[in-house]
């Protein structure tokens, strides 16, 4: 097996790795997918409150999921979770083959994929060490992010040529069908699992996860930083873009290249975090999310659509080498027995305003202009970018250099 990547000799990740990548080339369908169904008779008003009834379950039982995570299986909650994701998506994609779904059924069905997503999450964050070698954590974790990165290439330039021949409705079913693939990878992993016989309640084991959570400085504002910074990127960004495309670029197919040429930049992020390991990881994460500045800018002045993609292609990569420092860091400097408890106070701090930035971005839209809308979003977000670089925990936090040799597993 090639240095660049061993983690694939380990059987459990292997099979983790096929599953979750074809898993998320359909998930890289169905943003494009359902906004131009949302579209088709819909607003942007509409597509906001659509993706902010997918993000509201998300919220609300992200920590109720940590718990889980860490009392139960993390393999079985991750499996159950996308079984339930699997009926949400094929159910979707149906209603919108056989007639044009009311708001509210879009907004049902993404709540309910909401509440998968909400156990699926901080499962996910600590499964990885338990199915990995402790040298290769990294490597995974950047194998993860560039099959992450290849399916949002795949994804969203299938479902623009979907959408240009056919139905968005079976861009939507196919990622139904994926999911049920993760479902079948996560069926075969096997390790062993000794449950948490703790006898501590809910709400102390809650306390626990908070109590690990605000110890951590660096931790803490990393994620008040990114409550603010993915509203004013993915509110944008997947709410007014699918609208300028429609208005000015050609439709889903041209949202489906931009999106493309985000998921290559961020392949190209994942293939240098194979074999880069800086030493300042939260420094360079950090940095790294001022390159969605350019993607916004170029949609803001309605920018030919090669060259938004380019700012998406830039964006791309500077997602991936966040998301693989920030995980690795997580999981090396936070104890196992608490980490998806610790991931889901992340996820719920970094997503708690999203769903109603997704909600108010289309009034805020029509009230003040798309173009003094997206400029100020990335204003915004150099300012928050330049605020947690004043913090010495997360400038100075340094990486694991020479950790614990990869061993080799079957």
């Amino acid at each position: 097996m090639s240095e660049w990547a061993g983690a694939l000799s380990e059987r459990n990740f292997r099979l983790f790795f096929i599953g979750q990548t074809t898993s998320q080339i359909g998930s890289g369908m169905a943003p494009v997918a359902v906004a131009f169904a949302v579209l088709r008779h819909g607003t942007a008003s509409d597509l906001g409150l659509v993706s902010a009834a997918g993000l509201t379950p998300l919220v609300v039982l992200l920590l109720v999921g940590g718990v889980i995570a860490d009392r139960f299986s993390r393999r079985a909650v991750m499996l159950n979770s996308d079984l339930l994701r699997t009926a949400a998506e094929i159910g979707l994609g149906i209603w919108i083959l056989v007639s044009s779904p009311p708001l509210w059924g879009f907004m049902m069905l993404a709540g309910v994929a909401g509440v998968g997503s909400a156990f699926f999450n901080p499962a996910l964050t600590g499964l990885v060490p338990q199915i990995v070698s402790e040298g290769r954590l990294l490597q995974a974790n950047a194998l993860n992010s560039l099959s992450n990165s290849s399916a949002g290439i795949i994804g969203p330039a299938l479902a623009g040529i979907i959408i240009a021949v056919s139905s968005p409705g079976w861009a939507v079913l196919i990622d139904g069908l994926t999911y049920a693939t993760s479902v079948v990878s996560l069926y075969f992993i096997s390790f062993e699992w000794a449950p948490n016989e703790s006898v501590e309640t809910f709400v102390s084991q809650l306390r626990e996860g908070w109590s690990e959570f605000w110890s951590r400085t660096w931790l803490w504002v990393i994620v008040v930083e990114f409550s603010c910074v993915n509203v004013l990127i993915f509110a944008p960004m997947f709410v007014l873009g699918p609208v300028i495309a429609k208005q000015s670029l050609g439709g889903a197919p041209a949202w489906g290249l931009i999106l493309a040429l985000e998921g290559a930049g961020a392949v190209l992020g994942g293939v240098v975090m194979l074999r880069w390991n800086p030493a300042r990881p939260l420094l360079t994460a950090t940095i790294a999310t001022l390159t969605w500045i350019f993607p916004l800018l170029a949609l803001a002045v309605r920018a030919p659509v090669l060259v938004i993609g380019a700012g998406g292609f830039i964006s791309g990569g500077g997602l991936t080498v966040f998301g693989t420092l920030w995980t690795t860091t997580m999981q090396r400097e936070i104890p196992s027995e608490v980490l998806s408890r610790v991931s889901a106070y992340d996820w719920f701090g970094s997503l708690v305003f999203l769903p109603i930035g997704m909600a108010i971005v289309g009034p805020i839209e029509a009230l003040f202009g798309m173009t003094t809308t997206i400029i100020s979003a990335a204003t915004l977000l150099a300012v928050l970018v330049g605020v947690t670089l004043l913090v010495p925990s997360v400038t100075e936090m340094r990486s694991l250099v020479g950790g614990t040799p990869p061993v080799s597993e079957g």
